[in-house]
């Protein structure tokens, strides 16, 4: 990653950034119908969300101070032990294709590793192209249908990494 761009923890004062990012990004890619991460609750408080035991969530900074992207990792819904789920790693234009994506993915799984979970599982569009090449050069193996019960039925890619 650039030296120009910083990884750091969330703070509340990002709240409202980090939402921002996922409601410009999201509908980039055709996500923003119903069955997205774009309409979950936790959108606009992510630093709240993400303050509880097994989640963390990170953001990006570029070198002006201003975030331009986030990630982070939480118990997937639906009571499936010890399975994460990488959430809302999205990057604005400018912060696409300076090794944004593959520092904060491997932020996100070192965590999970720590956090004690065995699999960390993701949902993505088939147009998201990149963020797939990198999620299988990083080791996540496709699914033929989905895990948990995060209410996403908008996306059509599922994918897995044992940890």
């Amino acid at each position: 990653m650039s030296t120009e761009l910083k990884l750091r923890p969330i703070e509340p004062r990002d709240d409202a950034a980090v939402a921002a990012i996922i409601r410009e990004v999201m509908p980039e890619f055709g996500a923003d119908g119903p069955g997205f991460a774009i309409h979950d609750p936790e959108v606009n408080g992510m630093s709240a969300a993400y303050s509880r035991p097994g989640r963390a969530y990170w953001v990006v900074e570029d070198e002006t101070g201003r975030v331009v992207g986030g990630g982070g990792i939480a118990p997937l819904d639906g009571d499936v032990p010890g399975v994460c789920e990488l959430r809302k790693m999205y990057f604005l234009p400018e912060a696409r294709g300076r090794g944004a994506g593959e520092r904060m993915l491997r932020q996100c799984l070192a965590f999970a590793r720590e956090a004690g979970y065995r699999i960390c599982y993701l949902e993505t569009l088939a147009g998201m192209e990149q963020a797939q090449k990198l999620y299988r050069r990083l080791g996540f193996q496709p699914l033929p249908r989905p895990m948990g019960a995060t209410g996403h039925f908008g996306c059509d890619r599922w994918f897995a990494l044992d940890l």
